[in-house]
């Protein structure tokens, strides 16, 4: 499903190459002006398809390579028009979570360097599929949308891949209470746990957990994600909350280390995972 944040990066992307094609002083390769503008060869071609979301800078010096500088105003304005958006759950889920999923699995596969905060689940990234399976059918519940849960699972498990790929990074905060909440049975959670706590040692995952007793400087608030130090993503009742432009970003990123100051790994952190471990109840 595509979402209308995509639908309107894709259309700056589309006025991107007309402007390319109609350069004044006769039309440009993408080869071209990435040699110009000393890019990547492929950062044109994911600039006009829609899959990297411009700076201003990049907007700038576009317009002045294609010998259109009045165009700038113009596709800044499309930027901001889209830098904060808004995507319902309403909209979103209308043919269930398993869309949801694959737009997430994009935009994992166009980032290297993830950080994450989770106040009360463990992240996707690392659930197990019984695990998500709870979390799913509770989100369909509350949000009265479609069920499509083993769909919706089979795409999270798809995403976990990343995991084992040498290029990505993920540097997660996880706040204690997440492993105490029983979203699912104990069974189901109690494996969960162990499977975290498997994580701690993968050289592509840095997992910190910020213990209750931990002394912060700022309340643990809403969750989010970190995409390559460019792109927020917010999750709340009603919406997720995608977020480009760069003073944002920086706050997140300000607010992400700020809570890390607070956080254990390592052995301190697997100590709190068997702490919440032991508090589940036996498996029945």
């Amino acid at each position: 499903m595509s979402t209308d944040y995509q639908q309107a990066r894709e259309a700056l992307g589309v006025r991107l190459r007309e402007l390319r094609l109609s350069a004044p002083g006769g039309r440009l390769t993408g080869a071209q002006l990435a040699d110009q503008q000393g890019w990547h060869k492929s950062k044109v071609s994911r600039l006009e398809n829609g899959r990297t979301t411009p700076t201003p800078d990049d907007l700038r010096a576009w317009a002045d390579a294609t010998g259109q500088p009045e165009a700038y105003d113009e596709l800044l304005a499309r930027l901001r028009g889209f830098e904060s958006h808004i995507r319902s759950w309403r909209r979103q889920l209308s043919s269930g979570h398993r869309p949801v999923q694959d737009t997430h699995l994009t935009a994992h596969s166009d980032a290297s360097l993830f950080r994450g905060w989770e106040t009360s689940m463990v992240f996707g990234i690392l659930q197990t599929a019984d695990y998500a399976r709870h979390i799913f059918t509770r989100y369909a519940e509350l949000q009265r949308t479609p069920r499509d849960t083993e769909d919706a699972v089979r795409s999270r498990l798809q995403r976990q891949a990343a995991l084992w790929d040498p290029t990505k990074k993920f540097h997660l905060l996880l706040w204690e209470p997440a492993l105490h909440t029983l979203v699912c049975p104990p069974a189901v959670l109690a494996a969960q746990l162990d499977r975290l706590a498997g994580t701690i040692g993968l050289d592509t995952v840095e997992l910190g957990i910020i213990p209750l007793s931990a002394s912060m400087k700022i309340p643990p608030s809403t969750a989010f994600w970190v995409y390559d130090d460019r792109q927020v993503i917010v999750e709340s009742w009603h919406a997720e909350l995608w977020i480009d432009d760069q003073a944002s970003v920086d706050t997140y990123l300000r607010t992400w280390q700020t809570l890390r100051e607070s956080a254990v790994y390592g052995s301190d952190a697997q100590a709190v995972i068997a702490r919440a471990r032991r508090a589940v109840q036996p498996r029945a």
